[in-house]
């Protein structure tokens, strides 16, 4: 079976041989392994079986200075910090006076599109998806502050729901673009949850987002495609809603996140929804031992996989932080179950 089949069967809710995987990791990350091992010979056994591509740069900015850049929606952002930090919203009142959303037009280029369709060429055995980077609430804050944007959903409702209906029509223009590729899905990108639950509440959620982010699965699919999400933190107050809307699969499913314990989400939605990610980035994976890591990673394979549903990968690529030992530990128990024999490096 190739990467693309092996995807499609999990996706059906069928056990394939070996559970399909992604796994990213940071390049000094990269580079330690490479020391560990004399060589980066092991990067080439690493099969992402889901590869995204992006036909436009919807997070285009201009450099202000060394560290400081402006994107296209008017925010200033600080680069030398890690993540990088929004300095300066570009919408600093709940009006729009004064203020446009860039023209759509602005976002797309032929290069950037032969591109994606090159990658998408090169990859026709992977899972392909479509994405475009901020979804609906995350935009809402880099456009006008972290805490501005959840002051808002609460004191000014009606600009904050302007506010998502303007990001609605651009993203699902975002969608169409996308959709013109040879995809076999839309990779959305949205932080709803924090550890704790639901950043907006689940209330404010399905008012604000819930509805727009139905239109958007709904013409997913109506283009014969899967709808993928990433999302960090817990969502587990609104996974019924996730699923009633036409979610098709979950990514991150942080274990350390109120309610996100995978083995239960499976027990309870794993025949409705698919799960990918899994491994814990906040505490095993940086923390735990090796031996724990393989052992946790071969139980994902057998539980989470069991009746199909399943991708397996870290909940966040490996961070810096990662001990090489413990970083070649998920490499080699990703990709030895993958090739089915003890050993691949």
């Amino acid at each position: 079976m190739t990467p693309k089949e092996l995807v499609l069967t999990q996706l059906a809710h069928k056990e394939t041989p070996y559970i399909p995987y992604t796994l990213g990791y940071e390049e000094v990350v990269g580079e330690r392994v490479d020391k560990y091992y004399g060589s980066n010979a092991w990067r080439q056994k690493i099969i992402n079986h889901i590869v995204g591509v992006a036909p436009f740069d919807s997070e285009q900015c201009q450099a202000i200075d060394s560290v400081y850049v402006r994107d296209i929606f008017g925010s200033v952002w600080r680069t030398d910090l890690k993540p990088r930090h929004l300095e300066k919203p570009g919408l600093t009142k709940p009006s729009f006076e004064n203020y446009n959303f860039p023209d759509v037009k602005k976002f797309f280029n032929q290069e950037k599109k032969a591109q994606a369709i090159k990658l998408c060429q090169e990859h026709q055995d992977k899972f392909l998806v479509g994405y475009f980077g901020f979804g609906l609430f995350e935009r809402t804050w880099t456009i006008c502050g972290f805490e501005n944007a959840l002051l808002y959903s609460v004191a000014e409702e009606d600009f904050f729901e302007e506010l998502v209906r303007r990001i609605f029509q651009l993203q699902m223009s975002f969608i169409e673009e996308c959709l013109k590729l040879p995809v076999d899905g839309i990779m959305f990108s949205d932080d709803w949850g924090d550890q704790r639950g639901v950043i907006l509440g689940p209330d404010r959620w399905r008012r604000f987002l819930k509805p727009h982010l139905a239109e958007f699965y709904k013409r997913v699919h109506q283009a014969g495609k899967f709808t993928l999400s990433h999302c960090c933190g817990s969502v587990v107050d609104i996974m019924p809603d996730i699923i009633e809307i036409g979610l098709d699969v979950l990514q991150s499913v942080q274990p350390e996140a109120k309610g996100m314990n995978p083995y239960e989400l499976k027990k309870k939605y794993g025949s409705k929804i698919t799960f990918w990610g899994g491994l814990g980035s906040q505490s095993l994976i940086p923390f735990g031992t090796p031996q724990q890591i393989r052992a946790e990673v071969k139980k994902l394979c057998q539980e989470m996989g069991r009746n199909g549903g399943y991708i397996l990968g870290p909940a966040k690529n490996l961070q810096s932080e990662t001990p090489t030992e413990n970083a070649v530990a998920v490499i080699e128990s990703f990709t030895n179950q993958s090739l089915n024999r003890d050993s691949v490096i």
